[in-house]
């Protein structure tokens, strides 16, 4: 299941990339926009921050604006930063491996074979989805 904090971070970059302009947006603007409580949009956007998919100003007509064209932001990303492993299981995980405790046998186990199958699948549709392709 998607975490609120990815729903959230994925309509505020929608909003960001819908506008005709690259001027930065307050936080209160996208928050009251997109029906986001201002607290946990703060720490959402610090996070796109840290990661650099996005930028900001301070003072007035600062706020939060892209670093890449739409086009370039892929889902993966968003997933990865904001969600973590985009494999549901450790131990299908491309980045974040571990062996389960409870597997003696990773080749012949059937949910490991299942959620490899689960997790190419997610990850064919989120890298090839961009921000530019959400709000088309």
């Amino acid at each position: 299941m998607l975490s609120r904090k990815t729903k959230y971070g994925i309509k505020a970059l929608t909003y960001l990339a819908s506008r005709n302009s690259d001027d930065p947006v307050n936080i209160a603007t996208i928050a009251d926009g997109q029906n986001i409580p201002h607290k946990f949009l703060e720490a959402i956007l610090l996070e796109l921050r840290k990661n650099s998919i996005l930028g900001s100003r301070k003072g007035k007509g600062g706020g939060y604006y892209l670093l890449q064209p739409a086009e370039q932001v892929r889902m993966s990303a968003i997933h990865r930063i904001l969600e973590g492993p985009i494999a549901m299981l450790p131990c299908v995980s491309l980045n974040f491996y571990e062996k389960c405790s409870d597997c003696p046998d990773e080749d012949t186990c059937a949910v490991n074979k299942l959620m490899i199958r689960v997790r190419d699948n997610t990850l064919q549709i989120l890298e090839n989805q961009t921000l530019a392709d959400l709000i088309k």
